[in-house]
């Protein structure tokens, strides 16, 4: 049974009345209550100044991915938890448009890694670009979805109130959503297969359908990259199918997609690359690296069992780098979360 660190705590600041936390990491936000201004005030021309000329007839089509450079990167990265390592010389770069899976032990460091790059923990070494900036600089383009949610399940509050939500980092200070919040809502919710349950009460709903809903906060927040822990974990098959769609989509539009899994087959099935990491990067390539035993060997050692020449992997699926107390995990079934 693999050991697992010390309690981690979550990132502070959830909202009041049990509500579920929003989407995005922590920004230096104003006070409370007041939601976070999405961008700085734009440098606009003067109201009698010329009309901006076209831009050249041989420009990229407006759908197509910004020639820029990676989206995400790491350079020497090692950061714990007190005085306890978790991931050591974590060197990583992943372009927009990736589709990637990082796969690893319990304790391996795969959260920690989500939290990083979120900005929600600061390396002890290394550097670290996201989106061309520091971790944070960019949180209303940055969409974290945790494995757990810490929701009074209870309060009145619906799938489409959770999913508006995502809007918020977007209004500015005093704003309230307005019809293009409802649409983007709406076309969410649609995306998820969650349309028709739109004003049922969060806590009405199964394991699998708050994963969708919780995938419709994000996607709502029309973010340029994803940050997802275990968005398939607990799920029926048809609901993994459906959501990975979904994200597959996202990533083809341009988006950066960079989910947790402890399902192997999944990660083949559905990714187009792979991070294996149990404290620092392992390997990284194309979907087949999972079925490398070398790469196995090294990512998961003693969590392996090898039937002939087959690879079986020994795992709890349900655990964290470091659970904190009272995280409420989501499984498929009567919609009862357990706790870790």
């Amino acid at each position: 049974m693999t050991a697992h660190p010390p309690s981690e705590a979550g990132p502070s600041g959830a909202p009041p009345t049990g509500v579920p936390p929003t989407a995005h990491p922590p920004t230096d936000a104003p006070p409370t209550g007041v939601p976070p201004t999405a961008h700085p005030p734009t440098d606009a021309p003067p109201t009698d100044a010329p009309p901006t000329a076209h831009p050249p007839t041989d420009a990229p089509p407006t759908d197509a991915p910004p020639t820029v450079g990676p989206s995400v990167r790491l350079t020497g990265v090692s950061v714990g938890y007190d005085e306890r390592p978790v991931l050591e010389d974590v060197n990583l770069e992943l372009a927009a448009g990736a589709l990637t899976a990082i796969v690893g032990p319990n304790g391996g460091g795969k959260s920690t890694l989500l939290k990083l790059i979120a900005g929600l923990l600061r390396p002890w070494t290394g550097s670290i670009s996201v989106l061309g900036g520091a971790p944070g600089a960019r949180a209303h383009d940055v969409a974290y979805v945790p494995q757990a949610e810490a929701v009074d399940w209870g309060f009145p509050v619906s799938a489409s109130d959770v999913v508006m939500m995502g809007r918020y980092p977007r209004l500015g200070p005093l704003r309230r959503p307005g019809r293009s919040d409802h649409e983007a809502v709406a076309a969410a919710l649609e995306q998820v297969g969650m349309a028709t349950l739109a004003h049922r009460q969060i806590g009405a709903l199964s394991g699998g359908q708050r994963r969708r809903v919780f995938l419709a906060r994000a996607l709502a927040a029309a973010p340029d990259l994803y940050l997802l822990d275990e968005p398939v974990t607990g799920v029926d098959a048809a609901t993994q199918e459906d959501l990975m769609a979904v994200l597959d989509a996202e990533a083809k539009a341009g988006k950066t997609v960079i989910a947790t899994t402890h399902d192997l087959a999944s990660a083949a099935q559905h990714f187009r690359s792979i991070v294996a990491v149990n404290r620092t990067v392992i390997a990284q390539g194309n979907a087949d690296l999972v079925l490398d035993t070398d790469v196995l060997l090294r990512t998961y050692g003693g969590h392996l069992l090898f039937i002939g020449e087959r690879a079986v992997l020994l795992d709890d699926a349900h655990h964290h780098d470091q659970p904190a107390p009272g995280e409420v995990h989501h499984h498929e079934g009567d919609g009862t979360p357990g706790r870790s």
